[in-house]
């Protein structure tokens, strides 16, 4: 009796070793299998690639500016003007400025963190042209901007007609915050 014992005893002990062994070697996969992030935005100031930097510094990823092939002047941004380049895009929902390059080999990222500033209430259509130039199935997409006041909301329903087959991610206004206040948001999403 006293030997079955000791020999149960030396099953549980190699058995125990083995699942050990196992899920280090699982954690250790989990880790080489990181996913792959774009970080990818839009700024026609500065503002928004200011954050989009706090974002990649938190959670890695390629750093990608979105450029609008036809740059954005001071007098296309003027707001006070009904007939400036913004505010007529802003206005004709099928407006799509041509972006200048493409990001090479997207099928090759897991999570996609979009950004922009919010124009009128809503995201630059440049915004769309980037988003509809992709096949983004099975993408995760992160939306974030800056804004002067009006917040993520209005450009939510936009950006997920236009990442078709993705999944969007809720967003979040960048405006004004910390890096550490960015990197506990960033850091949450690439779960």
């Amino acid at each position: 009796m006293r030997k079955k014992g000791m020999c149960l005893a030396g099953i549980a002990v190699v058995l125990a070793l083995f699942v050990g062994t196992a899920l280090q070697m699982a954690n250790a996969a989990d880790k080489t299998k990181q996913k792959k992030v774009l970080v990818a935005y839009f700024s026609a100031t500065g503002t928004t690639e200011g954050a989009a930097k706090k974002v990649q510094k938190a959670v890695g990823g390629t750093l990608f500016q979105i450029e609008a092939e036809d740059p954005y002047t001071s007098a296309d941004l003027d707001y006070g003007n009904g007939r400036s380049r913004t505010t007529v895009e802003q206005q004709d929902g099928t407006a799509r400025p041509d972006v200048k390059k493409k990001v090479k080999n997207i099928r090759t990222y897991d999570v996609i963190f979009v950004g922009y500033p919010i124009w009128w209430g809503k995201e630059p259509m440049i915004i769309r042209t980037f988003l509809e130039s992709y096949n983004l199935k099975g993408k995760k997409i992160v939306p974030f901007c800056t804004s002067g006041g009006s917040g993520i909301s209005g450009s939510m329903d936009e950006i997920k007609e236009s990442a078709k087959g993705a999944k969007v991610g809720e967003g979040k206004d960048l405006t004004g915050l910390s890096y550490k206040s960015v990197a506990k948001w960033a850091k949450k999403k690439i779960k």
